[in-house]
């Protein structure tokens, strides 16, 4: 989840969002997805980069919803997490046979086809906002190049829904876009705007692109993780627009407080991209 020159993820925000991740994942993905694979994949099996892994939440998504032997390379910039994902891969597949993993480190944004060779599948969660347009433009090249599917999951899309809603909540959404947005150490980040940059840049280069909703549902199961969402939305939102930290500051502790009492609602929309080189599937 680390893409270049971004900040070090900590592993209890990435364990206190697995699961609302695994929820919101586009199932609808797997099939075209398994069917160009099938078609192109012989022995030894799927070799598959993770790229920015954090964790292995990704990884261990998937692994048990594809069939056959797996290599995974878990990719990320943060060797905790690259320790704490190497173990905790699942050991077999979805029709049983081995599944192994290994770790690298590296400048994700420097990958070419070259890099790529012998890889049957290159995946990500929560990147794509992460990245600049020239550095999708390059994950883009060597993917299809290389002619290798990617499945680009967990972009955010730009838009949140709180129930019950608030005065504020549309200006908070606001600049937090435009953080998201932001030139970090020279770097113009795309944020909301990644997934329809990644699908021109795929498509430019022939590739067959399906876009899917992957949106988090969040309620009172999910107080801790929406109490560290809130902290996390508000604070970048704040970052951006100082102006409103005091209105902001009794926002948040207002929503907290609807948290802790499992009277608030929430609903992150993101974006899961499947990207199938020259044309397929």
């Amino acid at each position: 989840m680390n893409a270049v020159g971004s900040p070090r993820f900590a592993s209890r925000w990435l364990e206190l969002r697995e699961r609302a991740d695994a929820a919101a994942r586009a199932p609808e993905l797997l099939r075209p997805l398994q069917e160009w694979l099938a078609a192109r994949t012989g022995p030894p099996g799927l070799v598959i980069r993770d790229l920015g892994c954090g964790t292995g939440s990704m990884a261990r998504w998937l692994t048990v919803r594809l069939p056959g032997p797996q290599r995974w390379v878990l990719h990320d910039h943060d060797p905790d997490l690259l320790a704490l994902a190497g173990t905790r891969m699942p050991g077999t597949a979805a029709d049983g046979t081995p599944v192994t993993a290994t770790t690298a480190t590296g400048d994700l944004a420097a990958l070419t086809a070259a890099d790529l060779a012998g890889t049957s599948l290159v995946t990500a969660s929560a990147l794509l906002d992460l990245l600049t347009v020239a550095e999708v433009e390059a994950l883009a090249e060597a993917c299809t190049r290389a002619g290798v599917p990617a499945l680009l999951a967990l972009s955010v899309a730009g838009r949140v829904e709180l129930t019950p809603a608030d005065p504020l909540d549309e200006a908070l959404t606001d600049a937090f876009n435009a953080h998201q947005r932001r030139t970090d150490q020279g770097r113009a980040l795309l944020g909301p705007d990644a997934v329809a940059a990644a699908v021109v840049a795929f498509e430019r280069r022939g590739a067959r692109v399906q876009v899917k909703p992957s949106t988090w549902r969040l309620g009172c199961a999910e107080s801790a993780l929406i109490a560290e969402w809130l902290h996390g939305w508000v604070g970048a939102a704040q970052a951006q627009c100082p102006e409103l930290t005091p209105a902001a500051a009794a926002y948040l502790s207002r929503r907290l407080q609807e948290c802790a009492a499992g009277e608030l609602q929430v609903a992150v929309h993101h974006t899961d991209l499947l990207a199938l080189p020259g044309g397929g599937g």
